[in-house]
């Protein structure tokens, strides 16, 4: 019987701009997505089984882009699944996570990003390829958003 993968949830936000831009965030030079870029957002933590989707991801937005002002869709709309290699792990193992999309209209606000970023843009996702800025499971969720297969 194969062994099953266990994995940590991350919610994802697609924040889109008035001219229909999406903000991606430099990853940092180090980690698993270095050299490209992330979406805001991040895992649900152990003791957030109880609160909503919704909840989270506010409260991973205001971590990492600042106190914005967006209307987030509550309905999910891709999923991606990545692979922490155990070298960057502190458990020395694979770590699985399944991304959880959901789409964002940014409405006024000061993005200020964390230190777990370098820097920001907003970028017209339709006129970039998206395997030029994204890799793994960010890349197969914004693949499945923009119906690319």
């Amino acid at each position: 019987m194969p062994k099953r993968a266990f994995y940590q949830i991350s919610l994802k936000i697609i924040l889109k701009n008035n001219k229909n831009e999406v903000l991606i965030l430099n990853g940092c030079s180090k980690g698993s997505y270095a050299g490209f870029y992330d979406l805001p957002g991040g895992r649900i933590d152990e003791d957030e089984s109880d609160i909503s989707f919704l909840d989270i991801i506010k409260r991973e937005a205001k971590e990492e882009i600042g106190n914005v002002k967006m209307k987030i869709n509550p309905k999910p709309i891709a999923l991606g699944r990545h692979v922490v290699p155990a070298s960057m792990t502190s458990e020395n193992k694979n770590l699985h996570v399944l991304y959880i999309f959901f789409e964002a209209e940014f409405i006024s606000g000061d993005i200020a990003i964390s230190k777990e970023h370098e820097g920001f843009k907003w970028a017209n996702l339709k006129e970039t390829k998206p395997e030029k800025l994204f890799k793994s499971g960010i890349l197969e969720g914004i693949n499945m958003y923009l119906g690319i297969k």
